[in-house]
């Protein structure tokens, strides 16, 4: 058992507190991690405010990079001393998903086994299985990817959740391929990524949706070639004419309410795809579209899981391509802050000012 630091939300809407936590010595198939880097993601505000599940306390953070400091009996894939990058879906290879093939569906993905706890004993809830926002963390060590070492962690740990998310989402889900059209709406770090995923795939014509001008530009450096302010009129109109009046070959909605989603819908060209990315409110609904639409329009409506990534495949590819200098990892990362300043990191995101401000440690 180890003592350490870490950023803990002890109640729904409470800033979240710097506290002493136990970390566990890891158990069969478990590992802990030193952590170096943890990006501030929506996610986290989302378990401090209530919005996931009512397990407080909550050891926050989860978009993380490290080193692997011990591990547990059985555990293969890593060893003491790796440059990991952690993640949220660490694979069974049973469940019905990975027997047929398809591991980045896993439906049964693992965490570790034991619980880190406040000083006290009381059990902590770790934010996707990870709870980063500390000088250590315990994890499965199916949540350790093992990637290149000489990368900068403060822009590789962002592949643990919302850059992998946008990237996946053009990439994997949407399909992106050389010469298609492509509309992003949302232009967030999720979105920015999704553009950045369609300019990695050779789309020719990547179209950015946001209301503000500060994020189209972002999304303009990420790989967009136009844009549009959705403040400004009827998106779809806007986006059918950017493409001949046709409507994109792939729309990937990245903010999740009804109303993105239908523009999404109809500003798809006929056979499009719908890439739905951003996380929905739970109690939002489709909104009403004639079924006649839906089979008229043909071409696919799919949700984006993590950007239907297989970590042990994307994570070293992607990190490769961002050391190579094809994939620009560093534009995300706006800011470094410290441990202390998570909460005002909160501030900045819930504004738009950042796309991440990633912690240090």
């Amino acid at each position: 058992m180890q003592t350490s630091r870490g950023a803990v939300a002890m109640a729904e809407g409470e800033p979240v507190q710097m506290v002493e936590i136990s970390v566990p010595d890891p158990g069969p198939g478990e590992a802990v991690v030193a952590v170096q880097t943890c990006g501030v993601c929506h996610t986290d505000l989302a378990y401090r405010d209530g919005g996931i599940t009512d397990e407080f306390p909550f050891l926050l953070g989860h978009e993380a990079a490290g080193i692997v400091e011990s591990v547990g009996d059985g555990v293969s894939n890593v060893a003491v001393g790796d440059f990991v990058v952690l993640n949220w879906r660490a694979v069974c290879g049973e469940c019905r998903a990975c027997l047929r093939g398809e591991p980045q569906y896993c439906f049964s993905t693992s965490n570790a086994a034991q619980k880190m706890t406040l000083a006290d004993g009381t059990p902590l809830t770790p934010a996707l299985g990870i709870g980063a926002f500390a000088d250590r963390t315990l994890v499965h060590s199916g949540q350790c990817t093992k990637v290149n070492p000489k990368a900068r962690p403060a822009a590789v740990g962002l592949l643990g959740c919302g850059v992998m998310a946008g990237l996946g989402a053009a990439i994997n889900t949407g399909a992106v391929t050389r010469g298609q059209s492509v509309a992003v709406i949302g232009c967030g770090g999720v979105g920015a990524a999704a553009i950045a995923g369609a300019a990695l795939a050779g789309a020719s014509r990547i179209i950015a949706v946001d209301l503000e001008d500060r994020k189209l530009k972002w999304a303009r450096g990420l790989g967009a070639t136009h844009t549009i302010n959705s403040s400004d009129g009827d998106v779809v109109e806007a986006i059918r004419g950017l493409t001949g009046g046709f409507g994109a070959d792939v729309v990937i909605d990245a903010v999740g309410i009804p109303r993105t989603w239908k523009q999404a819908f109809y500003a798809r060209d006929l056979a499009g795809t719908l890439v739905l990315v951003g996380v929905p409110h739970p109690e939002a609904k489709v909104p009403e579209i004639p079924l006649l639409d839906v089979f008229g329009r043909g071409g696919a409506l799919k949700s984006s899981w993590y950007g239907d990534c297989l970590p042990s495949r994307d994570f070293p590819m992607l990190v490769d391509l961002y050391q190579q200098g094809r994939l620009d990892l560093d534009a995300f990362v706006t800011e470094e802050i410290g441990l202390n300043d998570v909460e005002g990191a909160f501030m900045k995101m819930h504004k738009g000012d950042v796309l991440r401000s990633v912690v240090i440690l």
